[in-house]
């Protein structure tokens, strides 16, 4: 007998992939534009420096617009709030052996994914606050943008060792990264790396169907 197809799990809407997808590429463009900027030998090599800049620029302006447009999705509401909150089992999932046991009560957020969600959120927080007062330069003094320059380059490298940890472990996981790209994952895996989710879901399946009259 064929075995069933591994049952299929709507990780993330629509909205939230395309919002991830916005600020991914918004930051890489920041990435490299701001490599090219900062290091004498890329900006050698491609030669057209004011044209990083612009880009650096407008990609800096523009790195809010996805998260505001995405503030209207119920489904990104609900995961900013998940990724807000830290639960026992968050914590414990930082010892490897408690990851490892299988028995936490992990939801659609791991402990290590809700802490890189809340650095990643910081770090761009401080860059977009720092490139402001970069940009503005006549507005402030020369000590405080000499300070926001120091702070910026430095976030910015950190920033970028964290982001290519991220894509590195994506790459890894292709379940993981299927649901990011196309939206579902199986149950499978669901079931291995976030129980507590996939008792969430099929919960709020099963009650929804027992309350569909034409079920009944």
């Amino acid at each position: 007998m064929t075995p069933s197809p591994d049952t299929r799990l709507r990780r993330f809407s629509r909205a939230e992939r395309a919002v991830h997808w916005g600020v991914a590429i918004l930051v890489l463009i920041l990435i490299v534009s701001g490599a090219c900027l900062f290091f004498p030998l890329l900006s050698g090599l491609v030669g057209n420096r004011d044209l990083f800049k612009w880009l650096h620029t407008a990609a800096g302006f523009l790195l809010p617009v996805p998260l505001i447009l995405a503030a209207g999705s119920a489904a990104f509401r609900a995961d900013l709030g998940r990724l807000n909150r830290f639960t026992p089992s968050d914590w414990a999932w930082f010892r490897r052996s408690q990851r490892e046991s299988g028995t936490l009560a992990v939801g659609k957020f791991n402990g290590g994914q809700k802490l890189a969600a809340a650095v990643t959120a910081g770090a761009l927080l401080v860059l977009f606050g720092t490139g402001m007062i970069m940009y503005f330069a006549g507005v402030f003094s020369d000590d405080l943008q000499t300070g926001a320059t120091f702070v910026h380059d430095w976030v910015s490298m950190a920033l970028s060792i964290l982001l290519a940890f991220h894509i590195s472990k994506g790459l890894a996981d292709t379940e993981a990264l299927n649901g990011m790209m196309a939206g579902d994952v199986a149950e499978s895996w669901a079931m291995a790396h976030h129980p507590q989710w996939v008792a969430e879901m099929t919960g709020a399946e099963s009650q929804s169907e027992s309350e569909d009259p034409a079920t009944r």
